[in-house]
């Protein structure tokens, strides 16, 4: 079983949407996971039932039971993030602002305070629309965390894989190069890195790869929308070349990509004109360089 991750430097650059297309093409054979748990889109392409949910709980955050408060203010004497203000005469937590350290806990005198573990969004277990089954979590607005609900997520995708004996996972990573992409790549065979020819695009190629290179997996690059700025999709492949990154393929500028996404489907099977087949073709290419 391998896992292939696919993750951009920036958002915007259709990572999803190749990822979709990689699902829709791999059919029963892989397993699904979508790691992008900070702003799931996936579901969208997919069409997954949700038929197994679970609550993901992770951090804590203070709770002053008012009987028991003395109104002593030790607990905001204590409180470093300015937590705990006091409101019609009550000290109150602040929930934006409370970051479950459980110090204001120690230094109460009547043991009014604890630390309540926080449900910050839920993970799933799906059948997908091509019957694959798709790990895939929602955080909750604000919620911190996403590296360890994007850890439960590969998971759970790697317990079904080898329990199925699944040939490959399919990973959909966050954007960027923050906590859930670090955890995105954990573990990952091969990487998929999808930029566009801007200048932007350039930048955080550059900074994600140097992510990659930390943990020592091969990659291989998709430039999206190449026939934009052609000075630019030079210089991503001069870059590719100099980094020993495979060149998977280039992806023109169509408007089918954006039609195909309005209608709930990937570009693969909206219809069969060239990026379409351009798109399968690079998915080949990746499941003979991982394999």
């Amino acid at each position: 079983m391998k896992e292939i991750v696919i993750i951009s430097g920036k958002g915007g650059t259709g990572k999803t949407s190749i990822t979709a297309s990689y699902a829709y093409l791999g059919g029963k054979n892989i397993v699904v996971a979508d790691c992008d748990v900070d702003a799931a889109d996936m579901h969208l392409l997919m069409k997954p039932d949700f038929k197994i949910s679970e609550d993901f709980y992770s951090g804590e955050l203070a709770k002053i039971d008012q009987d028991k408060c003395i109104s002593c203010g030790k607990c905001a004497d204590v409180c470093r993030f300015d937590a705990i203000p006091i409101i019609n005469n009550q000290y109150i937590v602040d929930p934006l602002n409370c970051e479950g350290c459980g110090y204001c806990a120690r230094v109460c005198p009547t043991d009014a305070i604890t630390n309540e573990s926080l449900n910050v969004g839920k993970s799933y277990i799906s059948t997908t629309k091509v019957g694959s089954t798709m790990a895939h979590a929602k955080l909750g607005i604000g919620a911190d965390n996403s590296g360890k609900l994007v850890a439960k997520v590969k998971n759970e995708a790697k317990k079904i894989a080898e329990e199925n004996k699944k040939d490959f996972i399919v990973v959909d990573g966050s954007p960027g190069i923050g906590c859930p992409v670090v955890s995105s790549l954990s573990g990952a065979n091969f990487v998929v890195l999808v930029t566009e020819p801007s200048v932007s695009g350039l930048h955080d190629l550059k900074r994600v790869y140097e992510l990659v290179k930390k943990f020592k997996i091969k990659a291989g690059c998709i430039i999206n929308k190449f026939d934009i700025n052609k000075k630019v999709t030079k210089e991503i492949k001069e870059f590719l070349d100099k980094e020993n990154i495979v060149h998977l393929i280039n992806l023109p500028y169509d408007e089918n990509f954006t039609k195909a996404m309005t209608i709930g489907q990937t570009i693969v099977e909206y219809d069969q004109n060239e990026l379409s087949k351009l798109v399968a073709s690079s998915w080949e290419k990746v499941k003979e360089l991982v394999s």
